[in-house]
């Protein structure tokens, strides 16, 4: 059972983090107009309160999730580099120098 919880995929690529933001405050945005609009015209500022909390709810269902349409795009990381940087000494380095002005 923990295996396969584990399996779950947890991360989102940077593309689809854009997606989820742009996914999320649509959602919220057209919520919060139809609820304002309803709300106006009923005269009842809790069905305004409601239609937005049901868009933020939708919203949160649709974006907080990794879904596979927000992992389209991963990372590439480059290979694992083995330099000798961490064998020299501290001595053995060049100063380095600043820009003269």
């Amino acid at each position: 059972m923990l295996d396969a919880v584990r399996s779950i995929p947890t991360q989102m690529d940077y593309k689809g983090q854009k997606l989820a933001e742009q996914i999320f405050q649509g959602i919220i945005l057209v919520s919060a107009i139809i609820g304002f609009i309803y709300g106006y015209v009923t005269e009842q500022f809790g069905w305004t309160v409601y239609i937005v909390m049901a868009g933020f709810a939708l919203s949160c269902l649709l974006t907080l999730p990794p879904w596979p349409m927000y992992r389209r795009n991963p990372l590439k990381w480059l290979p694992v580099q083995e330099s000798g940087t961490e064998d020299k000494k501290p001595a053995d380095r060049k100063p380095k120098r600043h820009a003269k002005n």
